[in-house]
């Protein structure tokens, strides 16, 4: 059977550096990776406009393949009263909501809306999200890979970074977990980070693999600052493990940067 594939790009940042080079090469690598899903966890804009929306739209839906698409910090107004009355209106003028879901018979995607307007960074999830994502898994195919898609961090990042992970990290990671999800993948921060669950944290019992990840941006607002690499992370999953492909833009060309393969059961890989 062919492997299940799904493409995360994060950060984009439209309205920053308009780089022809850099779109064209990465609509060539999605057409040689063909993934399934494309996932595109918040920070599509810069400033929120409606013109950054829109060439972010058309970006990401000159890639090809289906798209989830989830809200950042910078998507929303940044001031009041927009950023309280006006929240998510030019979002939503481009995108159908901001908690979407995909389905199909081998993934069941899960977006959550972290965004805060009272928070200029900070993100966080309530209850009812978390209930939302556990019914969602509940009606998902047997087999099928659960992904939960936010744009505030669940794994800190390598390097230096003020911004500090979602609120509540343990129980809503717990939360996540407990609901089924075998990958969560996130943003924000613009730096690589990837982890199973197991790794960091001593679950009881038998629990299935949980894979956690922080995505490089895709844009590159501050291109003077050392520690912001350009990259997107790319998954590949069979019945038994799951791989994690990290590709940077180096010089001029994509390159694959990094692989590591974690399992979706309750035992390490063979």
């Amino acid at each position: 059977m062919t492997p299940l594939r799904v493409l995360q790009v994060s950060d984009l940042h439209a309205g920053t550096r308009e780089e022809p080079e850099v779109e064209n090469d990465l609509r060539a690598l999605v057409a040689e990776l063909a993934p399934e899903l494309i996932v595109a966890s918040g920070d599509l804009t810069h400033r929120n406009s409606p013109e950054q929306h829109q060439r972010a739209a058309a970006l990401l839906r000159s890639l090809g393949p289906p798209l989830l698409v989830i809200p950042g910090n910078h998507d929303i107004p940044r001031g009041p009263p927009w950023r309280f009355t006006r929240t998510f209106d030019e979002f939503l003028r481009t995108w159908p909501e901001t908690e979407p879901v995909y389905r199909s018979e081998r993934i069941v995607v899960c977006g959550l809306n972290s965004v805060r307007p009272w928070k200029q960074q900070g993100g966080a999830l309530r209850p009812a999200q978390l209930d939302h994502v556990a019914k969602t898994f509940v009606e998902a195919p047997e087999g099928a890979l659960r992904i939960v898609a936010v744009h505030h961090h669940l794994l800190g990042a390598p390097w230096r970074t003020v911004k500090r992970t979602i609120a509540n990290r343990s129980s809503v990671l717990g939360s996540l977990v407990d609901a089924g999800a075998e990958l969560v993948v996130s943003g924000h921060v613009h730096q690589s980070a990837i982890s199973e669950r197991r790794e960091f944290e001593v679950a009881e019992g038998e629990v299935r693999g949980t894979t956690v990840v922080t995505a490089p941006g895709l844009g590159q607002p501050r291109p003077k600052r050392r520690g912001e690499a350009r990259g997107l992370h790319f998954f590949e999953a069979d019945e038994s493990s799951l791989t994690a492909i990290t590709y940077c833009w180096v010089g001029n060309d994509w390159c694959r940067i990094a692989e590591r393969r974690f399992p979706r059961g309750v035992r390490g890989l063979a």
